[in-house]
């Protein structure tokens, strides 16, 4: 960065009843310079102009220099501060924070760590560890941006607009080469902390008017009936993955997300006045309510593992990492030639409802969701295989009017 050069002139036009005159400060950082008030004042005939200083010994003058070298001393320390902050500043930055306006105001990047921060404070009660660390890779992003486009660690919400918004989505997609989907949700976390500065009186208008998110269509992934079928019926040799089995399919019959299958204990069990039992729970992610009623395979597997988990759990459990390694290793010994997570079981689960007519609004009960639009997810699924299926029923009726030999390929 340039020097920093401080230096004090009396304007001379403006001589004050008692002959003292207005002493203006300024300040200069390479070609960038601002004048300022120092709401000083001194006698001309005291005032050396070489060195930006009143001369002499007496009373007014030592009280005259000593507020000019106070604030000379708070300038270079207002300069210092911002330069931990960013990389160059100029002398109107400088300036606004001598005067105290910038810290009045909230930065990009001081804002979003602040929105991090309280994120991470609903960890483990209404929040994911998981979710909190990629808001931290997403900040983390952003700062990188702002080091190689405006050669900054900060910047002042007068610079965020939709040319800001535009170029950070660029450099996503085009320098990082990240995917759709991470960007649409890395690009959410920035509009968030948006939303918050524009609450803040931070920011008047939002900067993402105008930009469209990118939205992947979810598309679940689920087991089929057969490959369900297959799975409980297939035997396997180690009791490890016996267990993760059993777990798996305790949430392809109940659709309880990993997290919460994992927190579920005897108090979540009630049972109803004809005799079936449910789960109550809530959401960890979204602290969602949910309430499932018990199939007969559920109940077994409950039954199978009570008093084996610590803390009064239903069930003992791996890590979701070690889960999914496990599942891998079932799929193959089951004959499934795809790749198996433990978040299919809920999707499997989903299917299965719309599958048998149950309606949207209590499938949204059951898995807990905030809005029955997630639940539809399913029903779309549902009507996609219902197309396939009727295109293969009518391939198979024009061959047996035509004659024609199948296609091996379909």
């Amino acid at each position: 960065m340039d020097e920093l050069k401080v230096t004090f002139y009396l304007k001379k036009n403006e001589e004050r009843a008692d002959g003292t005159m207005p002493i203006l400060g300024r300040i200069r950082i390479g070609k960038s310079m601002v004048q300022f008030s120092t709401k000083v004042y001194a006698i001309p005939e005291l005032w050396d102009v070489k060195s930006g200083r009143a001369v002499g010994k007496s009373k007014p003058t030592t009280a005259v220099n000593r507020e000019l070298d106070r604030i000379s001393v708070d300038i270079r320390s207002a300069c210092k501060n911002l330069l931990a902050k960013k990389e160059n500043v100029s002398a109107m930055e400088v300036k606004n924070a001598f005067q105290g306006i910038s810290s009045e105001q909230e930065t990009l990047i001081s804002l979003y760590e602040k929105c991090n921060d309280s994120f991470y404070k609903k960890v483990g009660i209404s929040r994911k560890m998981a979710t909190y660390k990629q808001y931290c890779v997403a900040l983390n992003h952003l700062k990188d941006f702002l080091r190689q486009r405006y050669n900054v660690r900060d910047l002042p919400f007068q610079s965020v607009n939709p040319a800001f918004v535009s170029a950070y989505d660029l450099y996503l997609r085009t320098d990082l080469k990240i995917g759709r989907s991470t960007i649409t949700r890395m690009m959410g976390y920035l509009h968030r902390v948006l939303k918050s500065a524009i609450n803040g009186g931070h920011l008047r208008q939002d900067p993402f008017v105008g930009y469209t998110f990118d939205y992947v269509p979810i598309v679940p992934k689920f087991l089929s009936e057969k490959e369900l079928k297959r799975m409980i019926a297939t035997p396997l040799p180690k009791s490890n993955l016996n267990l993760v089995r059993d777990v798996f399919l305790f949430s392809a019959f109940t659709g309880i997300s990993f997290s919460d299958l994992r927190n579920l204990t005897e108090r979540n069990l009630a049972q109803a006045e004809d005799g079936t039992w449910w789960i109550h729970s809530a959401r960890q992610k979204t602290g969602t309510p949910f309430h499932v009623p018990l199939l007969e395979l559920p109940l077994e597997l409950i039954e199978k593992y009570r008093g084996i988990a610590k803390n009064g759990r239903l069930f003992p459990m791996y890590s979701c990492s070690k889960t999914n390694i496990y599942l891998k290793r079932i799929a193959e010994a089951c004959g499934i030639r795809r790749r198996v997570t433990f978040h299919q079981a809920r999707h499997t689960f989903g299917t299965l409802l719309i599958s048998a007519g149950i309606s949207i609004e209590s499938i949204a009960k059951m898995m807990g969701h905030t809005n029955i639009t997630s639940s539809q997810v399913y029903a779309k699924i549902t009507d996609d295989k219902i197309s396939k299926d009727m295109d293969k029923l009518m391939e198979r009726r024009k061959i047996q009017s035509t004659g024609e030999k199948p296609d091996s390929n379909k």
